[in-house]
This record gives C-alpha cells, sequence and structure tokens, in this order.
C-alpha cells in the first residue's frame, strides 16, 4: 500500500496561510505604535533634518500656527524655516492619549488649508510643497513635514519607531 503525501492543494491551503500570518504581521509593526521614549524619537527626526533651512521655533510660534497648546502633549517638536515666504515646515507630536489625535490632525490640516490660502496666487512652488506634505500617525505619535525633503524626513520618523 502507498501513500500519497497531501497533494498540491493541501501544500497551497499551508503556502496560504503562512503568507497571511506574514501579512498580518508586517501590517501589525507598521500601525502599532511605538514603545520608544520621545526623546529618542525626536532624536532621530532631528538629525535627518536640514539645519540650515530649518531652526527650532519656540512654542509660542508653535501655539501661533497650529492653534494648540505644547503643555497639553507629551511632547512637542517644531521646525520651520520661521520666514512667512516658506512654507516649510516640521511637526513631531507625542500625544497623551488617543482623544488627542483628532485634534492633532484637525490642525494639521487647517493650518495646510490656511497657508494654501496665503501663497495661492503669487508662490505656486509653495502650494506645491504644501500639497505634497507628508503626515503619519503611528500609535500616539504624529508626524507632518512640508519641505522638499519631506520623504526623506517621514522615512527617518517611520524607522525611529
Amino acid at each position: 500500500m502507498t501513500s500519497k503525501g497531501p497533494g498540491l492543494a493541501g501544500i497551497m491551503k499551508y503556502v496560504v496561510f503562512a503568507l497571511i500570518i506574514a501579512f498580518v504581521a508586517l501590517l501589525m509593526m507598521y500601525v502599532s505604535g511605538s514603545s520608544r521614549p520621545y526623546e529618542k524619537v525626536r532624536q532621530s527626526v532631528e538629525n535627518a533634518l536640514d539645519k540650515d533651512s530649518l531652526t527650532e521655533q519656540n512654542m509660542a510660534a508653535f501655539k501661533r500656527n497650529f492653534n494648540l497648546n505644547a503643555a497639553d502633549y507629551a511632547g512637542v517638536m517644531y521646525y520651520s524655516t520661521g520666514a512667512n515666504i516658506s512654507a516649510e515646515e516640521v511637526l513631531l507630536i507625542k500625544v497623551k492619549n488617543d482623544r488627542q489625535i483628532q485634534e492633532v490632525t484637525a490642525a494639521v490640516e487647517q493650518r495646510i488649508e490656511s497657508r494654501i490660502n496665503d501663497f495661492e496666487g503669487y508662490a505656486p512652488d509653495e502650494v506645491r510643497l504644501l500639497e505634497d506634505s507628508r503626515q503619519s500617525v503611528r500609535g500616539n505619535y504624529i508626524f507632518y513635514a512640508c519641505s522638499p525633503k519631506a520623504d526623506e524626513y517621514m522615512s527617518a520618523f517611520n524607522s525611529s519607531l
């Protein structure tokens, strides 16, 4: 009496199952938050920034531009050119709770819309920069970058988590 193996259908069942498990694991790693401390994430992002064009702004500038109070959050890093004729800026916030995520993302969206209205008609490059800005919410971290190097900064943020 000869015994046959599981056959092609049986093997494919295990392959598909393994692929689903791998996909779910990657998805969980990508969308989940991070247990890394704010200071380490901040340092990683800060190291990637172009300090020739971006300077750290005080929390009064953050409040003026985003209408948010930095003391309400676990950590805030805000860099911009400081010039009204440039849309370039980078923001990293660690929120204290999930409720604050919507508040911050709405403020970022409002900032982008406001700046597009400011530049529309006379600074098309700045409008394009704002339209191509990068945003990410990963766990308790919110990242926003409006810069020619926004993809580079976003990569630094993602790899820091």
